[in-house]
């Protein structure tokens, strides 16, 4: 037996041309189209199923669907302002604390109602270490918009 390697003459390497990447558009048009793929072919498959109601139903919120993602692909993310931004970090940062708060209160209520021979949560502490790191970090994006300086705009002198 043989185990040394015999060397192999070098094949000429083909010239081998690769597409070129296509210019991405915006995230929010890939969304439209990515979206569309997936819900354009459900709607097909399920239109004949339903109801007529409620294949017609379908076929309207299809429609809808199409015309909103239209509009909202047509918004250029560039153009909007970090200023613009805060009222929606603002409300994120309180579903966050107000989710968390209540999902607290449900989980007491669950427990004192269902299960009123246990006094402490220790059966329950992974979900009250979720409900409580829920608000943790609505109050964490809270502070860093408070802490975010405003910029303020111009203002021009009477004359």
């Amino acid at each position: 037996m043989d185990f040394e390697g015999k060397a192999t003459a070098p094949t000429a390497a083909k010239n081998i041309e690769f597409a070129q990447p296509s210019p991405t558009g915006q995230p929010l048009e890939l969304l439209r189209y990515g979206e569309a793929a997936l819900r354009r072919p459900t709607v097909a498959i399920l239109k004949p199923i339903l109801a007529p109601k409620l294949s017609h139903k379908l076929q309207e919120a299809s429609t809808v669907a199409d015309k909103s993602l239209k509009e909202l692909a047509e918004i250029n993310l560039e153009q909007i302002s970090d200023f613009e931004l805060r009222p929606a970090r603002i409300y994120i940062g309180l579903s966050f604390v107000g989710f968390g708060a209540l999902m607290i209160l449900v989980m007491l209520l669950y427990v004192k109602s269902l299960h009123p021979n246990i006094e402490q949560i220790r059966q329950f502490w992974y979900e009250y270490v979720w409900f409580v790191s829920l608000g943790v970090t609505g109050m964490f994006i809270l502070g860093r918009e408070a802490m975010r300086p405003i910029s303020k705009t111009k203002k021009f002198k009477k004359r």
